[in-house]
């Protein structure tokens, strides 16, 4: 397996299910008929269409970013707090990974079909996580094979449902 490195998915996915760690890092694409998939293309592509959308900077890539009186926003859309956990960490990844290029900001997780919004700022409490967590995801990439499925509450709508319990 070629070097692989951490990006904003998996770091959303490793608080969801280690599974999927493993298996998005390995290229096993999951279900792309699910209608979670498709309800989040839709909401991702028709949401907040006057901002920016998808700006890369090495292995990531932001939803939204604006520069309003020398500041930056990074904002990602989600389309429920759901998972928030795992949002706030996507983006808290998206924040740290700027600051490494001498980009400070500060993010925003917008929700559209809730009309919420939640700021998120770096922290050293979420860059100390972030470091044990990048270290985690890249041991369990580097597995020979995925960890046995765990039943949580996230399975019944996950695209790789049928992957894990068929």
């Amino acid at each position: 397996m070629e070097d692989v490195k951490v990006n904003g998915t998996l770091i959303w996915y490793y608080y969801i299910c280690k599974r999927e760690v493993w298996l998005m890092a390995h290229n096993l694409t999951p279900d792309q008929d699910n209608q979670y998939i498709d309800l989040g293309r839709f909401i991702h592509e028709n949401s907040y269409a006057r901002e920016k959308k998808e700006i890369s900077l090495g292995n990531i890539k932001v939803d939204v970013i604006n520069k309003k009186n020398g500041h930056v926003l990074v904002g990602e859309v989600k389309k429920s707090s759901r998972f928030i956990e795992s949002a706030k960490m996507q983006l808290a990844y998206y924040l740290w990974e700027l600051k490494k290029h001498g980009i400070e900001g500060t993010g925003i997780l917008m929700f559209p079909k809730e009309h919420k919004r939640e700021e998120i700022i770096l922290t050293e409490e979420l860059i100390k996580e972030l470091k044990d967590v990048e270290k985690d995801i890249l041991r369990i990439i580097y597995e020979p094979k995925p960890c046995a499925p765990e039943k949580n509450k996230y399975c019944r709508n996950c695209a790789y449902n049928e992957f894990c319990w068929a």
